[in-house]
């Protein structure tokens, strides 16, 4: 009976976030470089275990939010079968984002948050970031602060983890009610259009890295609807124009996971889908590769046969990838590798290509400065 209750709580509260204005949750946050100073402060056991703990409100979150690591397994997602060691390192990627995610609803204050994310293993801890960012963002909307906590989260270490901060806050897209989702997605096409944003003119309503979180809400709803997403093929209902293309590259970050990294499997889903879409899905695929990994070499090695005139994108996904490893100071063996298979060259130095291509993009114009970058970055692969 009590777990009865808690269950329909949860599907009573998360709609109640609908009614709730949260602003720009598309395109909040900022690309701002500032960083608050991060002074060290001496803290006796007792200080740092009462500092650890949620506290009375923060369990209530948690029995009224969680989010159970179960569900970043393959046998309750019923994803592809693949390897164990395969499956055993996708299952921990999905666990590491739940686990960020419980550890900002139970602590609430991102200087509290951000020192736990950091406990977390390096090469998995950018998940964590994503998962906390997806909590953080929830509690701004309950609490009608105005992304207060995802902008301080962003002013402080997040900041390094901005690429995954924004794509976290996607994930609770995938949480409203469709209703006042649309209201919501409304709003970003509003801000997308600000054409007084330049990357050193920071603002809280972001026009380049806002669209991440529309490849966020992709990703969530292939990872956690995939029956709908990839296997019916059925493109989002609530979303038109560029929104959908940005949809589809988080969607193709999902394959990934859907089907268990093996490369076939992904070229067959892939083929499946309207040849429209298939640019953007690649692109994803080769991000996901890069970034989450779990593959030999060889199959890297395999990947770009794969993709065939799709290859562009492809590389475009692995330079992304590898700038948001370097960015947050945990570049993997797998990304180096990737980068030096996908992209022909050192992560380092396809890193450097998406700084280079973020230099004069136009803003408030018909190509999206998002689509703007992405494209210079594919000129370099064609």
């Amino acid at each position: 009976m009590t777990q009865e209750i808690l269950n329909r709580n949860r599907r009573t509260i998360f709609p109640l976030l609908g009614a709730v204005t949260i602003g720009a949750i598309a395109v909040v946050g900022s690309a701002t470089t500032a960083k608050a100073a991060f002074t060290p402060v001496s803290r006796n056991k007792s200080e740092l275990m009462l500092e650890q703990s949620p506290g009375v409100l923060g369990k209530i979150r948690q029995t009224l939010f969680s989010i159970s690591s179960e569900q970043a397994t393959f046998a309750k997602r019923g994803f592809y079968p693949t390897n164990h060691q395969t499956q055993q390192h996708l299952e921990r990627i999905g666990k590491t984002f739940l686990e960020g995610y419980q550890i900002a609803i139970a602590l609430s204050n991102p200087d509290r948050v951000i020192p736990q994310l950091n406990r977390i293993e390096s090469e998995y801890r950018g998940f964590a970031f994503e998962g906390a960012a997806m909590g953080l963002a929830l509690l701004d909307c309950l609490t009608f602060s105005n992304c207060a906590r995802i902008k301080q989260f962003l002013a402080t270490e997040g900041q390094n983890h901005i690429y995954m901060t924004y794509v976290g806050m996607g994930w609770l897209l995938g949480r409203l009610p469709r209703l006042f989702l649309q209201s919501q997605f409304n709003l970003f096409e509003k801000a997308k259009d600000d054409a007084s944003h330049t990357p050193d003119s920071p603002t809280f309503r972001d026009p380049l890295l806002g669209w991440l979180t529309i490849d966020g809400y992709g990703f969530h709803q292939g990872y956690f609807n995939w029956r709908t997403y990839v296997q019916g093929i059925l493109p989002p209902q609530n979303l038109s124009g560029y929104s959908c293309r940005v949809f589809d590259q988080g969607l193709g970050r999902s394959l990934w996971f859907v089907k268990g990294a093996n490369l076939d499997a992904i070229q067959v889903a892939i083929a499946q889908f309207q040849p429209d879409r298939r640019a953007d899905l690649w692109s994803g695929i080769g991000l996901a590769c890069a970034y989450a990994g779990g593959v030999e070499k060889a199959a890297i090695e395999g990947l770009r046969n794969l993709a065939q005139s799709y290859y562009p994108e492809l590389a475009q996904g692995v330079t992304f990838a590898a700038k948001t490893r370097l960015r947050a100071g945990n570049l993997t063996e797998n990304t180096e590798i990737a980068a030096q298979i996908l992209c022909g060259m050192s992560a380092q130095k396809a890193a450097a290509i998406t700084d280079s291509c973020l230099e004069d993009l136009s803003y408030g114009q018909t190509v999206p400065a998002y689509e703007q970058w992405r494209l210079r970055i594919q000129q370099h692969f064609i």
